[in-house]
């Protein structure tokens, strides 16, 4: 699984930081070690000229007196020790520790170097001078050598705190990226969630002003995307649109030729039987086509659907009066349950059509003597219309297919599975929802539909 953007991110702001921090780090180190080391060496120096300054003639010749400021200077709490001595004409010790090494290689100049002794290591400082006296010259060498444990302690002091608050500053990136990331990535959800929650046949486009400079060539290539699928979907519903209206005149026509040769007598029983065969299917062929156009008229409005205040209840009875004598045929008691006035804004014809598509469907898959009843009433600022019957009802595992086109849960009644698409279609075009639940006890079918109602003028 490929890492997150904001992991990238933030990988490639810390690598650059931590690579920072390890070389500024090296090289404050190299800093305060160049530090500690030019402070201890100016110590060492300090304290061999002050015990030059004391080394005089007497009778015997030069002699030296170690004087104890020369020493004081290294004092510490790291208590390093200090070793010297003084050598005159570069063989007599006239004071100090003989084993303390001397550079092979002197001249006028002050010698720093490393060595050891006695087992540890110590910094040292070799500091020729001449004397003079009565015209005589002697070479005097004082030697000065200490432990390390001061030096690497100032390192330490000049260098670990600096390292610590680069240490920090790279926590705090590290702590503080990730939110700024993710406040600075709030754009890109917000567009991939206003994509998500579009529905299938929303093909407006996206609107780019709130949005940061870098996505909107994104956003321009979905709304260019948006684009090709809305014509290409205005084109097909345009061409089942035309193909269904072109259909409905000859099939028209097929269905009065074949109702009038069903009305010969020909004296053949299989061919009566083929006629009437013939003109059940003319006439499912024709109410698909009438559903199909229905579907295409619904589909290419535009929502949300408030070309007119229609009353739902107006509706609601005149669609139970064009279905009064179908029920009747099979004894199924149709009834209605309703307010006095429930108005929306929409489309009278579509929602004329959702509600006769709802009611048939009822009717149509209801057993003779059934039940179907027709609620529609107001639920607080919204409709509520519930056609309830007790028929076969639908399985639950059924019931998330029944929306899609063409699909038909029982193959027993007749039907062309565009009922329930046209229905959900209607209801979204007028800002509504569409639900399937079982009835009371669990018996029969509800659908229940829910829109907002009409403002009062």
């Amino acid at each position: 699984m490929a890492p997150s953007l904001r992991a990238r991110l933030l990988g490639w702001l810390l690598l650059p930081l931590a690579a920072f921090v390890v070389i500024t780090g090296a090289i404050s180190y190299d800093a305060a070690r160049q530090t500690a080391n030019l402070v201890q060496d100016s110590a060492l120096l300090s304290s061999a000229r002050t015990i030059v300054e004391d080394v005089d003639w007497d009778n015997s010749g030069l002699s030296a007196v170690i004087p104890p400021a020369a020493l004081e200077i290294f004092e510490s709490p790291y208590r390093d020790q200090v070793f010297y001595k003084v050598i005159a004409n570069d063989t007599r010790l006239l004071v100090g520790n003989p084993q303390l090494p001397v550079p092979s290689r002197l001249d006028s100049s002050p010698v720093f170097y490393d060595t050891g002794l006695d087992g540890q290591t110590v910094r040292a400082v070799a500091f020729p001078r001449l004397l003079y006296d009565a015209g005589k010259v002697d070479r005097v060498i004082v030697v000065v050598a200490k432990t390390q444990g001061s030096r690497e302690a100032m390192i330490s002091q000049l260098w670990h705190p600096q390292l610590i608050r680069q240490c920090l500053m790279l926590a705090l990136v590290a702590a503080l990226v990730p939110l700024g990331l993710t406040i600075e990535l709030r754009p890109l959800m917000k567009l991939k969630d206003d994509v998500a929650d579009r529905e299938p046949m929303q093909l407006e486009p996206i609107g780019a002003d709130h949005l940061p400079f870098e996505l909107r060539p994104i956003v321009d290539a979905i709304n260019q995307c948006i684009a090709r699928l809305k014509l290409h979907a205005t084109t097909q519903r345009q061409f089942i649109a035309d193909a269904a209206h072109q259909l409905r005149t000859p099939l028209t026509l097929l269905d009065t030729q074949i109702q009038y040769a069903c009305g010969r007598d020909h004296g053949d029983a299989s061919l009566e039987e083929a006629l009437v065969a013939i003109r059940r299917s003319s006439r499912k062929m024709t109410e698909m086509t009438n559903q199909l156009l229905l579907l295409a008229q619904a589909e290419s409005a535009s929502p949300p659907c408030t070309q007119a205040r229609i009353d739902m209840t107006a509706v609601v009875l005149s669609a139970l009066e064009e279905l009064i004598v179908a029920a009747e045929q099979r004894g199924i008691d149709l009834g209605a349950e309703l307010d006095d006035s429930v108005p929306v804004m929409g489309s009278a014809n579509l929602l004329s059509a959702m509600v006769m598509n709802l009611l048939d469907n009822a009717v149509r898959y209801s057993h003779d003597g059934g039940r179907v009843t027709a609620i529609c009433r107001r639920d607080g600022d919204g409709m509520e219309l519930r056609i309830a019957d007790n028929g076969p009802g639908i399985p639950a595992e059924l019931r998330a297919h029944v929306f899609e086109r063409f699909y038909r849960g029982s193959t027993e009644v007749e039907g062309t599975g565009l009922g329930l698409s046209i229905v959900r279609e209607i209801a979204h075009l007028h800002g509504g929802t569409v639900t399937i639940s079982p009835g009371e006890n669990r018996v029969g079918l509800v659908v229940t539909v829910r829109m907002q109602v009409a403002n009062q003028t």
